[in-house]
């Protein structure tokens, strides 16, 4: 049984597009995805018309809030006043998914502002799965965490990324926003099978996918979110929706970023893509099958 519903295809809400997006939602955008630390509070209070545009806009389209400051895999204590103003805003918004990355972004207050892979041992296992019920726990909902790319491996890894991932999603009891580019990044980079990736995660508790752009450096694809999706993320995106099933999946972009009629068209090819699958099951873009995302 499915946790989260299927919204269809959607888009990062980004500054540029915003204005457009306030004078009318475009039909081919089902839900957004906004960034969760441009609308939060801080000291002198929320971020006023940031804040007025998200509400006006979550008042017409669902809207899923995604971090980058949970610093999950960190080894310092949760951050629990950025816990309790993202659930003031969860309030305000009411998201229909919060998510963040699986990864440590900074130790000893430090933050490096990336996002840094985590060792996939047993203890480690248990540490994150304990954090993250304990987030859960404060904001009162079942999140998801998101696979990064990743660079390097650690040698006192015990298991593969996706057996890591795979259990920790169990025993959290959290949902996963799959980025499929993130997985081709990190296959080539790491010289591992995608699809067997994929195909091992436990498909009920996908709650999203990621799609986006990287760049080539000294050999290594880097996840930039620069340029539009390459043909071998497509195609691997095509390959899971015909073998995992159709989830919300959405288009990031965060630099050289188009006109909105450009990147458009890659929303509508989420769109195609999905169109086929639910063709061939019979089953209509953005319906639920299994009942609404259950609470933690």
């Amino acid at each position: 049984m499915k946790l989260f519903k299927d919204y269809g295809p959607g888009v990062g809400l980004r500054s540029k597009h915003i204005q457009h997006f306030l004078k009318e939602i475009p039909a081919s955008v089902k839900w957004m995805e906004a960034v969760t630390e441009n609308y939060l509070s801080w000291e002198n209070g929320f971020q006023v018309k940031a804040l007025q545009s998200l509400e006006k806009l979550s008042s017409q389209v669902p809207i899923a809030l995604h971090g980058v400051s949970m610093n999950i895999g960190s080894a310092d204590a949760l951050d629990i006043n950025y816990l309790k103003r993202l659930k003031d805003l969860k309030n305000i918004i009411k998201p229909i998914l919060i998510s963040d990355h699986l990864c440590w972004t900074g130790v000893n207050q430090e933050n490096l502002h990336d996002l840094m892979p985590v060792p996939f041992t047993s203890k480690n296992l248990k540490y994150l799965m304990d954090r993250i019920k304990k987030i859960q726990d404060i904001l009162g909902e079942r999140i998801a965490i998101e696979n990064v790319s990743s660079y390097f491996e650690y040698s006192i890894s015990e298991m593969t990324e996706w057996e890591f991932i795979s259990e920790l999603l169990q025993k959290a009891d959290c949902g996963l926003l799959l980025d499929v580019n993130n997985v081709y990044v990190s296959s080539i980079n790491h010289n591992f099978n995608p699809q067997r990736f994929l195909l091992s995660l436990p498909k009920n508790r996908i709650a999203q996918i990621h799609l986006a752009g990287h760049a080539v450096k000294e050999g290594y694809l880097i996840d930039t979110h620069s340029t539009p999706v390459c043909k071998e993320v497509w195609d691997l995106f095509e390959w899971t929706v015909q073998n995992l099933g159709s989830y919300s999946s959405m288009i990031e972009r965060d630099s050289n970023i188009p006109d909105w009629e450009e990147l458009e068209k890659e929303v509508l090819k989420i769109d195609e893509i999905q169109r086929k699958y639910n063709e061939r099951t019979q089953r209509p873009t953005g319906q639920l099958t299994t009942g609404d995302q259950t609470q933690a």
